[in-house]
């Protein structure tokens, strides 16, 4: 039997079986990871669910295409309705009316388009290296989605993260290489963005005038040394969300709730207890 800390509550959503955690009690906030290989909810949040479980409610799925969360083989996706519609049906079967959210990357860019379509839903939202603006795919971006099982290829994908190498841990790799060795697991990753890799990224991205209609206080939340979504991204979000507020970590890379652990909870539970 697996006792993987990564495997938590099931649920099942339709014809979706999902894999999240829930942990804590209060005013819910919905943890929503990012889009790398061997990624799951726990490998991104691990360090942040029981910080923030202290006073909340913390629930954080693995999304469809990742982790934990099984999908029939014949599942289509529609890319970001398909996990927009499995956000919303997890709440309906939780009976959360309302949340605040934390995204991270991809995880960021679903947030936005899950407020843009559903604003009485979202109370607040973090932002953390999200896309959501036009950008030119990277390098390195199109070696996190075009990665092929391998622990060399793990472990550059590491590095490419981190500001901080030390963090690119053997150990590391491998647990998240292992990840992707799990039956099934590789042919659902490349299901999920295949080539060309700049279509995705424009797929994410949000018109002006959408941004604008937004009255959600948001707190976005970048990686000076990102080398996977520029900071430029962030900063045009801030200009656009009027109710924003903008923070840069330097020497930080893409992972800013891991390399900035500490700081990154406390500005977030800071942000998400204001009275305001």
């Amino acid at each position: 039997m697996n006792h993987s800390p990564e495997m938590a509550n099931r649920i099942t959503l339709g014809n979706i079986e999902v894999n999240y955690h829930d942990q804590g009690s209060g005013l819910p906030v919905i943890l929503l990871h990012g889009s790398g290989a061997g990624v799951s909810a726990w490998a991104n949040w691990r360090s942040t669910i029981p910080e923030l479980a202290i006073f909340r409610r913390v629930i954080a799925p693995d999304l469809v295409g990742f982790g934990y969360t099984q999908v029939p083989k014949d599942f289509e996706f529609k890319h970001m309705k398909s996990w927009v519609d499995q956000i919303i049906d997890l709440l309906d079967a939780l009976d959360i009316e309302k949340a605040d959210f934390v995204g991270n990357s991809f995880g960021a860019s679903l947030t936005l388009a899950l407020v843009i379509r559903y604003p009485k839903r979202v109370r607040r939202m973090v932002l953390m290296g999200s896309g959501g603006q036009p950008f030119e795919v990277s390098d390195e971006l199109a070696k996190l989605w075009g990665y092929k099982p391998s622990l060399n290829a793990m472990k550059e994908i590491l590095q490419i993260m981190a500001f901080d190498q030390r963090i690119a841990t053997d150990e590391l790799a491998n647990m998240r290489y292992q990840a992707t060795l799990r039956e099934g697991a590789q042919e659902l990753f490349e299901r999920v963005f295949p080539a060309p890799y700049q279509q995705w990224a424009d797929a994410l991205v949000i018109a002006d005038e959408q941004l604008a209609q937004l009255e959600h206080e948001t707190l976005i939340i970048h990686g000076r040394e990102d080398r996977v979504v520029p900071v430029h991204v962030s900063e045009n979000l801030f200009t656009k969300i009027k109710n924003s507020q903008l923070h840069l970590f330097g020497s930080c890379g893409h992972w800013t709730q891991i390399e900035q652990a500490n700081r990154f909870n406390h500005l977030v539970t800071t942000f998400l207890q204001e009275n305001k």
